[in-house]
C-alpha cells in the first residue's frame, strides 16, 4: 500500500457509492471527506481546499455542473474536479467540463481505475505546481503570450479566460508549434494519464478552448486539426497555407 497526505472530497447523492469510493481512497492513504448535496459541497470545498473534488453530475437540487461553476469562481479554481457520470449523461458531461471541470469517469468504474485517475490528476497538478516555482520562459507569438509566472494567457493584449487544463493544452501544443500531437499522445501529456481509448474529455477541451482563442472557431487559425491524427499548433498565419496543401484536409473537430 502506497501512503499519500492528499485529501479528497467525494460529492455524491449515492451512499453507497460514497461508501465505496471512501473505502478505496482511504485503503490507498487518502484523506476523505464527503458531501451529499450542493451546498455543503460548496462549503467544504472552500474550507478544505482538497487535493481533488469527485462530483456525481446528478445530486439533486443543485446539480455537479452549478457547483463546479460555483467552486471555479472561488477558493477552489485550480483544484482538479473529477467529474463521475452515467453513460446517459454525455451531454452533462460535455457541460460540466465546458463549466472548468477537468475530467470525468462513467458508472460503473472499477474502483482502480478510480483511483488511478485521481492520483494522475493530483501528480500533475503538483508537477505544475514545481514547474510554476521554476523560471519558465513565456511564449510569445505574434498576438498572443503565455505567461507562466500568472499563469495567463493574452491575445492581442486582452487576458482570456481559460481554465488550468486549457491553460495546459494550449501551453502543450504552443512550446511545439507545427507538431502533430496524436489524441492519446496529447491526453497522456495534458492528464498525466493514460485515456483508456476515450478522448472525448480532450476534445471538449479544444473545443473550449477554441471558442476563447479563436476568431472563428469554425475556422481555427491557432489550433488545427489533422484529420485522422490529432492536433496542432500553428504559429504563422502564413504556414497555414504551405499546411493545408501538405495534409489536404485541415478540419476542426
Amino acid at each position: 500500500m502506497t501512503h499519500h497526505t492528499s485529501t479528497v472530497l467525494v460529492v455524491d447523492d449515492e451512499q453507497e457509492i460514497t461508501d465505496l469510493i471512501t473505502l478505496y481512497m482511504q485503503r490507498e492513504g487518502f484523506i476523505v471527506h464527503a458531501a451529499d448535496n450542493g451546498d455543503d459541497a460548496i462549503q467544504l470545498a472552500n474550507t478544505l481546499l482538497p487535493d481533488l473534488i469527485l462530483l456525481d453530475v446528478s445530486i439533486g437540487r443543485m446539480d455537479g455542473i452549478e457547483v463546479c461553476r460555483s467552486l471555479r469562481e472561488g477558493n477552489c479554481a485550480d483544484i482538479p474536479i473529477l467529474f463521475v457520470s452515467c453513460k446517459s449523461e454525455d451531454r452533462d458531461i460535455i457541460r460540466g467540463l465546458s463549466e472548468g471541470g477537468d475530467d470525468y469517469i462513467t458508472k460503473p468504474f472499477s474502483p482502480s481505475q478510480l483511483v488511478a485517475r485521481v492520483k494522475a490528476h493530483i501528480r500533475r497538478r503538483r508537477t505544475r505546481e514545481k514547474s510554476t516555482e521554476k523560471q519558465v520562459e513565456n511564449i510569445n507569438y505574434p498576438g498572443l503570450e503565455i505567461d507562466y509566472r500568472t499563469l495567463e494567457v493574452r491575445l492581442n493584449g486582452d487576458k482570456l479566460p481559460l481554465s488550468v487544463k486549457e491553460f495546459e493544452l494550449l501551453s502543450v501544443l504552443a512550446k511545439h508549434p507545427n507538431r502533430v500531437f496524436p489524441l492519446e499522445e496529447l491526453y497522456r501529456l495534458v492528464w498525466n494519464a493514460d485515456s483508456m481509448g476515450d478522448t472525448r474529455t480532450l476534445m471538449v477541451h479544444v473545443s473550449n478552448l477554441r471558442k476563447k482563442i479563436e476568431q472563428d472557431s469554425s475556422r481555427p487559425r491557432w489550433i488545427q486539426t489533422v484529420r485522422g491524427f490529432g492536433y496542432r499548433f500553428i504559429p504563422d498565419p502564413d504556414e497555414q497555407l504551405v499546411a493545408d496543401e501538405f495534409n489536404a484536409q485541415v478540419t476542426p473537430i
